[in-house]
């Protein structure tokens, strides 16, 4: 009985562990996804392609988009449902800059 116990108990703390790196490894791909979108803006910013307004805009996506990750993991867990969410944020988010990067306007 005594055996049982501690595989149960092993079984649950290996469980624990498992989804909270699973969680953090989740944060740093959003983590590193937001670190690549602010290169493709301080490029097109650099190059010309974004204006101030177009810049501004995005990093107001961005804002919202760190803001988020960081209630997600606020209870130390981010679950599938909440990375979706970021995922789908960041890939709106990816579009309107290549979108803005891409149009007429010019700084």
């Amino acid at each position: 009985m005594v055996k049982i116990h501690r595989v149960l108990g092993s079984g649950i703390v290996l469980s624990l562990v498992f989804s909270s790196m699973t969680a953090f490894v989740w944060a740093g791909e959003v983590k590193k996804r937001e670190e690549n979108q602010q290169n493709r803006v301080a490029q097109g910013v650099k190059s010309g392609e974004l204006t101030a307004g177009e810049t501004a805009r995005i990093e107001k996506g961005e804002q919202k988009i760190e803001a988020d990750r960081k209630a997600a993991l606020a209870d130390g867990k981010m679950t599938r449902k909440e990375k979706k969410k970021l995922n789908r944020e960041e890939n709106k988010e990816s579009k309107k800059i290549h979108h803005l990067k891409h149009n007429e306007k010019k700084a």
